[in-house]
């Protein structure tokens, strides 16, 4: 039985690992009030005991325009809270995953990010999340840092539910096409964590930490994701394209989240389906509950 302690309760990831609980993974999520990230003295008195094998950090703070005026919460959360989850893993010898972000870069490469690709994040957020990285691995040298994107699912808020929800209320829908990304399905990615636990909680093995890249296969730009998202639900709804400066936002997105994944790919024999098979999926587990 492999024990996944999950820091989060309500966040898609966290969800999509809790489903998977099962006859040979026992997945504990623990969250706010037991344990607040923001508040980073919780922390021992939860994890110093915990029956795990491994943890997996997924809670953060992600509200990415508030950040900018509330960018101490954020490096409380985002990089105090996850040093003080690192140091007790480090203390305790305990593997630890750490979720990370495609916004620790700038967007202006023209190809996919590497994990040796430096960071220039462009917000508080992506600042935090940054910092994040940095103080886990200066606590845990031997932690995982696992940076994702435009991750979506049958749970809380995410661009495929808002598209779905908006094209019940309107014929025709705006969206930026000039932004690229690969859209990751949460319920896939905690299957392949759940894997990366597997291998993390036997023998050391050097190689299996650091920083990686996971994110569904293949590339697409909002518009396409809200295209296919039309498609795989039957609504023949017309969906715009319009530029990133049509749709201004108090911080400035990436104009390019690809993720090169050949990493995990090659280490863990890990790559997430295409991503549009991840679309199909959402769209019809959210359609079944409508």
């Amino acid at each position: 039985m492999l024990r996944v302690a999950v820091i989060g309760t309500q966040g898609q990831v966290a969800r999509s690992l809790s489903e998977l609980s099962g006859e040979d993974v026992a997945v504990s999520c623990i969250g706010r009030p037991l344990l607040d990230l923001a508040q980073p003295d919780t922390v021992p008195a939860v994890l110093d005991d915990l029956p795990a094998d491994i943890v997996v950090n997924t809670a953060a703070y992600t509200a990415v325009d508030k950040a900018e005026s509330e960018a101490g919460l954020a490096f409380a959360i985002n990089r105090d809270g996850a040093a003080a989850v690192a140091a007790i893993c480090a203390r305790r010898n305990l593997p630890l995953i750490q979720l990370s972000t495609d916004y620790v870069f700038d967007g202006t490469k023209s190809g996919a990010y590497l994990e040796t690709d430096a960071c220039h994040p462009q917000s508080v957020y992506g600042a935090s999340k940054l910092a994040g990285e940095q103080a886990v691995l200066a606590a845990f040298p031997a932690a995982v840092i696992l940076r994702t994107a435009w991750v979506h699912s049958p749970f809380g808020s995410n661009f495929v539910k808002t598209m779905l929800r908006l094209s019940a209320e309107r014929d025709r829908l705006r969206v930026v096409a000039d932004q690229h990304g690969s859209p990751t399905y949460a319920p896939d990615l905690a299957a392949a964590i759940v894997t990366m636990a597997r291998r993390l909680a036997g023998p050391r093995d050097r190689t299996l930490s650091g920083i990686f890249h996971l994110a569904g296969a293949g590339e697409t730009t909002w518009h396409g994701l809200a295209v296919t998202t039309m498609a795989m639900a039957g609504r023949g709804i017309l969906v715009d394209p319009i530029s990133t400066a049509d749709y201004p936002t108090p911080v400035g997105r990436p104009a390019n989240s690809v993720l090169n994944t050949a990493k995990i790919e090659a280490i863990y024999g890990i790559r997430l389906p295409p991503w549009q098979e991840g679309v199909r999926h959402g769209v019809a587990r959210l359609l079944s509950h409508d």
